[in-house]
């Protein structure tokens, strides 16, 4: 039996780095020495106490949950919930993700930050958003769970909107916390309904006894999965709540890659996992789950194939990718989904964190320079900076290359597999549709290197080139390092079908995990088919979508790179079709005028007519009133004895007439 080694400080090392660092934000703001070494090492600390326990589990071979209590939160008549930990199999590797990418990120952030007067509360944040993120994933009930989920949703918020100054930004952290909330509401919904039904929100009570009390297909199980991938559709941005991902950009680059490779974007997909059994009991959840991630995954491929801003660029091919994850355990491929998780932390937090570095250089050059204004993010202004950059070029060749899902990168084997799954557990028109999205994606991450480091021409300016500098050592290492898990990072899952040695390291792991949904899907599903919609094995497969996707960079590389691209301030409008995905179909837009315009008519009436209207008018009436009494009673009081007593007489004489007649 394994018990967990020190559990409490996986949780405790980056809380306490988080209060440190927010008490230097006040106490020591302008020395960043602290942070500086508390804020990387409470991560790295907290990811070594993981790494022991993994290794302590994997050697006692044990495939049973452990439960750490550490107290009692709630207790109100048959509701009973407690802060407990849970380490099993899923946890682990979700674990493993997150403090290794974000121990990188924090070391990365020492460089990109430097100077900058929020240093200290930069990191308090980004080590709090750690913390909740690691409670999300351990958490043991579903309360508690909720709990992280609502934690790195503010923290999202305070980092997206970090330069708060900026009214942009500002709006731009407001917007993705409003979005977030619509899906919790689906959270808290599915949480009464499994309470009601199950009595217990705790994952050992409720999901092992889920097959006793849900019958396959039934409606509470379609509502219970419903509510809850209504929750993960905002908190990972899927269609049609995907709108605040991309204005999560206005955040500073080390903030984007944290968000969209290793932490907040993944707890969808991590709520799919953890209650596999559930939505293996609803199958039009499971249909809606994949239809929705492969509709996004072709969506927002569309839209980045058309961006200009190198970070918008990777935004929606956060969502596009979300998309496929979403798709494979809609599918019922859990693992799959779980594995392009994994090897999408690792080259999604490198492409942004080299995008970081492009932009680095490029604001310094220019502030050098003496320029002012203009869009570092914007690749038009960018240019050949593989000669100024030759760490970053390298290691951002390996991330597109591995989300291209070309051989032997980490992507080709995560991608194929999902890719695969789509198509044999009886997808065909979601197969093809990732097979399109695959190549769209090829593509336009060809544009993106090809504009930022090739084209024979600098386009920053004249005077700005001689101060373009490479990556500086805090954040080209864990560029190096995250280049290198691009490559190898999916070598712990080779498909038997490929002529390479066997491997199925992760699927062997997460199988018992796993297996009550599988067991379920077995049962009313039948066995997986072995060919593809269009005939053809994995092997088949797997050569023909890695060959396709290599031609589509090489392609499109080669018709960027010839042709003479002018500085954004110089370029024309796009027009047509380039238009319309260079306006993100005009999504924003058709929200503005169906949602938001009407709400704040609808708020703006609800002000002048009930606010100001009925309850101001009210108070103010009687206020009126109240000064129009008064006046009149001064009236009365004059002081002249001859005016009272004529009162008086008058006062008299009504009361006797009235007596009288």
């Amino acid at each position: 039996m394994y018990h967990p080694i020190l559990p409490a400080l996986v949780l405790a090392l980056p809380l306490a780095g988080a209060i440190i660092n927010g008490v230097g934000a006040f106490l020591w703001r302008e020395d960043h020495r602290v942070a500086r070494w508390v804020g990387p090492l409470a991560v790295g600390a907290s990811f070594v106490v993981v790494a022991i326990n993994f290794f302590a589990m994997k050697a006692s071979g044990t495939t049973a949950a452990s439960v750490v209590s550490l107290w009692t939160w709630i207790a109100a008549g048959g509701l009973h919930v407690g802060v407990d930990l849970q380490f099993d199999r899923l946890s682990m590797v979700m674990m493993l993700i997150v403090t290794g990418v974000s121990t990188l990120i924090h070391v990365y952030s020492i460089g990109y930050m430097r100077g900058d007067p929020g240093f200290n509360r930069f990191f308090a944040y980004l080590n709090l958003f750690v913390f909740f993120m690691l409670v999300l994933v351990t958490a043991a009930s579903f309360p508690l769970m909720f709990v992280g989920w609502e934690g790195v949703g503010l923290c999202s918020y305070l980092l997206i909107g970090f330069w708060y100054e900026n009214e942009a930004y500002s709006n731009a952290g407001k917007k993705a916390f409003i979005v977030n909330r619509i899906g919790d509401f689906g959270f808290l919904v599915a949480m009464f309904i499994i309470f009601g039904i199950f009595g217990s929100l705790d994952f050992s009570q409720v999901l092992p006894a889920a097959t006793g009390h849900l019958r396959y297909g039934d409606v509470w199980a379609t509502l219970i999965t419903l509510f809850l991938f209504l929750a993960c559709m905002g908190k990972s941005a899927q269609i049609p709540l995907y709108v605040w991902l991309p204005d999560a950009m206005a955040g500073p680059t080390p903030v984007s890659a944290l968000i969209h490779a290793a932490t907040m974007v993944t707890a969808g997909v991590y709520l799919v996992a953890r209650t596999s059994v559930l939505f293996a009991l609803a199958p039009i959840s499971q249909a809606v789950v994949a239809t929705v991630g492969a509709g996004t995954a072709l969506f927002a491929a569309t839209i980045a194939t058309q961006q200009w801003d190198i970070k918008k660029v990777l935004a929606y091919s956060t969502i596009s990718q979300l998309g496929y994850m979403f798709l494979a355990v809609g599918v019922g491929a859990f693992t799959a989904g779980i594995f392009h998780l994994m090897t999408h932390a690792f080259f999604k937090a490198l492409l942004f964190l080299g995008a970081g570095a492009v932009i680095h250089s490029v604001e310094h050059a220019w502030h050098e320079a003496g320029r002012h204004g203009g869009d570092p993010n914007d690749m038009r202004n960018h240019g050949d900076l593989r000669r100024w950059m030759p760490v970053t070029w390298i290691t951002m060749w390996s991330a597109t290359l591995a989300i291209s899902g070309v051989f032997p990168f980490a992507g080709f084997f995560s991608k194929d597999e999902v890719i695969w799954k789509s198509g044999v557990l009886g997808y065909p028109l979601l197969w093809g549709v990732a097979l399109v999205a695959a190549f769209l994606t090829a593509g336009y991450m060809a544009r993106l290197m090809a504009l930022t480091f090739h084209g024979g021409e600098n386009r920053t300016g004249e005077e700005a080139r001689g101060h373009l500098h490479g990556a500086p050592l805090a954040m080209a290492v864990p560029l190096v390092v995250l280049g290198v898990l691009s490559l190898v990072g999916g070598w712990i899952q080779i498909p038997e079908a490929l002529p390479l040695p066997h491997v199925s390291a992760l699927e062997g792991w997460l199988d018992p995990v796993f297996e009550p949904a599988h067991h379920v899907m077995a049962m009313h599903g039948g066995a997986a088919a072995t060919a593809a919609p269009l005939g053809g094995g994995e092997l088949t497969w797997g050569l023909i979508s890695t060959v396709v996707a290599l031609a589509v960079v090489v392609w499109i590389f080669l018709a960027v790179v010839r042709r003479r691209y002018r500085p954004a301030a110089e370029s024309p409008e796009p027009t047509g079709l380039s238009l319309v995905l260079y306006r993100k179909w005009y999504v924003d837009e058709l929200y503005d005028r169906l949602i938001v315009r009407p709400l704040m008519a609808l708020w703006r009436g609800c002000w002048k007519i009930v606010d100001d209207g009925l309850i101001d008018g009210t108070v103010n009436g009687l206020a009126s009133g109240a000064r129009a009494v008064g006046w009149v009673g001064s009236q009365l009081q004059s002081g002249r004895l001859g005016a009272y007593v004529l009162l008086f007489m008058v006062g008299v004489l009504v009361i006797l007439g009235t007596v009288a007649f």
